[in-house]
């Protein structure tokens, strides 16, 4: 699935669409993949002199992974928003121009609550771990 039917799912638009490809989506397991270029200027004014996506850019990102996910299952409909961030661990700088791969685990999917959490993982490292929840906004 291309950013293209994302853009069908989520209402994030660039440039704050942070899921380019849903690689897999089940009910226990969304797997998706985002490349941060370079080239964002917006983004790379956080760390101007070093090359690190901002951490929570990697957690709006997998946020938006899950969420294109779920709605590409049929489980939920409306519009969602992150409310809660239970737990972040940064483990390594996710550098610009390398795919991310998100590996997100559905802990709970209600018509009004979604809880997940979830690893990025660039190349084969984990670079964060985090689980959040986001609720119904309409």
């Amino acid at each position: 699935m291309q950013s293209e039917t994302i853009n069908e799912l989520i209402p994030h638009r660039k440039p704050f669409l942070f899921v380019d490809k849903i690689l897999s989506a089940t009910k226990e397991e969304i797997v998706g993949i985002k490349v941060f270029e370079d080239s964002n200027e917006m983004l790379k004014a956080s760390f101007p002199n070093h090359d690190f996506i901002p951490g929570m850019i990697l957690i709006e990102s997998m946020a938006q992974c899950g969420g294109a996910g779920i709605k590409l299952l049929g489980i939920t409909d409306g519009l969602f928003g992150l409310a809660n961030i239970e737990k972040a661990v940064f483990l390594k700088g996710a550098a610009y121009n390398k795919p991310m791969r998100y590996v997100i685990k559905n802990i709970r999917l209600s018509d009004k609550i979604i809880k997940q959490s979830g690893v990025v993982y660039m190349d084969e490292d984990a670079v964060l771990e985090a689980t959040w929840t986001c609720i119904r906004l309409e």
